[in-house]
């Protein structure tokens, strides 16, 4: 099973999408993020709150939806995007596409706290679209 998580960055939403997902899911699944437009790192808030959670995302780098190999893109089960903006890769045929508008909540007139609060809500609004997800998927 192969599924990919889109956003723009690949700093906060699809990486938080990502790791819920691997821990979720059986460790078989093949299960990445990638960004449009990816940021240089991931967003230190996300790295926060998912360790608030406890899954360890402090390694991971954001990558480019244009980095990831032909044969992963190519036998694709599922992508979802995350938010309003995000643009679908070209996709086989076969491939289910769901879109799971999320608001942004890197925002550079937050306060720290503001900030956290903001990726802790989208940590458990993406949680919460992924039990829905496997149920409805049957996983």
């Amino acid at each position: 099973m192969n599924i990919l998580f889109l956003c723009v960055g690949n700093s906060g939403r699809s990486q938080i999408a990502e790791a819920l997902a691997k821990d979720m899911l059986p460790k078989s699944f093949d299960i990445r993020s990638a960004g449009s437009i990816p940021a240089e790192k991931v967003h230190k808030d996300a790295i926060l709150v998912m360790g608030n959670v406890g899954i360890d995302i402090s390694t991971n780098q954001t990558q480019s939806i244009d980095s990831i190999e032909a044969d992963f893109i190519n036998n694709l089960d599922y992508v979802i995007t995350l938010c309003k903006e995000e643009v679908c890769p070209v996709v086989p045929e076969a491939t289910k596409i769901f879109h799971w508008p999320n608001e942004d909540p890197d925002n550079n007139n937050f306060n720290e706290i503001q900030s956290i609060n903001a990726f802790t809500r989208t940590r458990e609004n993406i949680f919460n679209l992924l039990k829905k997800f496997f149920i409805t998927e049957g996983f």
